[in-house]
């Protein structure tokens, strides 16, 4: 193991404190999805700092950042780049999009069309992008940290299941308590301005990704995260009552997979050179709330899919 490396994860979350009120668990679950080579979807009202958090992330890793505020009038060629004829000249030249970034955040993502939306499918899966037949490859590390805002729906295009499960984790951002909202005043209407420093690069997240994948993983708990995925599936017989009632379609093999790449790096995050079981889950929530499809009845019931899964974790039993 890599204890430098280990020691810098450390100063990472140290230094985005300094920028960033509170947010605490958003922090670190977004941290950890990116750290294991994830995509991050926010949801939250505005003003919760989400932008700034994507700001703080992409200067503490020092790594490019671009923003693109999404619109229905957002065409793809917007995000990708499109190709150019330049004056006096016969040929194209291809002009880059923002998607050309290390880190990039689509705010409010829910706002464009499901074609531009389609645009980001290529580039989270694959680290690469199409246009005019030509495929070029995006800058490494690549992280898509998408915003979306639950309140107003209208002229929303909700994003369809498989752009949902391209994110490593969907993240519920919570409304500041009084004592962070307090500092928050303190840290944004002063004269003092909140500075943060670089603590590591790009190869160094890459290389934090694949110290992440030798992380031990004992058997049994493998089994218990395991027990936890299909307990998603209404027609298994480790399902829940609620789970046959409310649920349509459960979590996919990307659940299963999100949830071991994210123990992995969160036992690193805490200095731990093995996941356990709280690792899984501390990291099921996030990783599972948005591939889990309800029912109408779910809908009308007020039934949550955060509810379910904490029922699941509650009743699926260790080693």
């Amino acid at each position: 193991m890599d204890l430098q490396l280990i020691e810098k994860l450390g100063r990472v979350k140290e230094e985005i404190g300094r920028a960033l009120v509170g947010q605490e668990e958003v922090v670190e679950l977004t941290l950890t999805a990116l750290l294991a080579g994830g995509h991050v979807l926010l949801e939250g009202v505005p003003g919760l700092g989400k932008t700034l958090l994507a700001r703080t992330l992409a200067r503490v890793l020092d790594i490019s950042y671009n923003r693109i505020q999404f619109t229905p009038d957002l065409m793809p060629s917007d995000i990708t780049g499109t190709n150019l004829i330049l004056p006096g000249r016969e040929d194209f030249e291809f002009r880059r999009g923002p998607v050309f970034a290390s880190l990039l955040l689509a705010d409010e993502v829910n706002r464009a069309t499901p074609k531009t939306q389609s645009a980001l499918l290529e580039s989270m899966q694959e680290g690469k992008v199409t246009v005019f037949g030509e495929t070029r490859d995006l800058p490494q590390p690549f992280f898509v940290i998408a915003t979306q805002n639950p309140l107003e729906m209208e002229g929303t295009y909700p994003l369809p299941e498989a752009q949902l499960d391209r994110f490593l984790f969907k993240i519920l951002v919570p409304y500041p308590s009084l004592e962070e909202l307090k500092e928050i005043v303190a840290l944004t209407t002063g004269t003092a301005q909140a500075e943060v420093n670089p603590v590591m690069t790009g190869p160094e997240i890459l290389a934090v990704n694949r110290l992440a994948r030798e992380v031990p993983l004992a058997e049994k708990v493998l089994e218990y995260a395991l027990k936890v995925l299909v307990a998603t599936h209404p027609d298994n017989a480790g399902a829940t009552p609620r789970i046959k009632q409310y649920v349509t379609v459960g979590a996919s093999p990307r659940g299963i997979q999100s949830i071991i790449l994210a123990a992995r790096v969160r036992a690193l995050l805490a200095g731990r050179f093995n996941v356990s079981f709280a690792d899984i889950e501390e990291v099921s929530l996030p990783a599972l709330r948005h591939r889990l499809f309800l029912n109408f009845e779910a809908l009308g019931s007020g039934v949550s899919a955060d509810s379910l899964i904490a029922e699941i974790l509650a009743e699926t039993e260790r080693g």
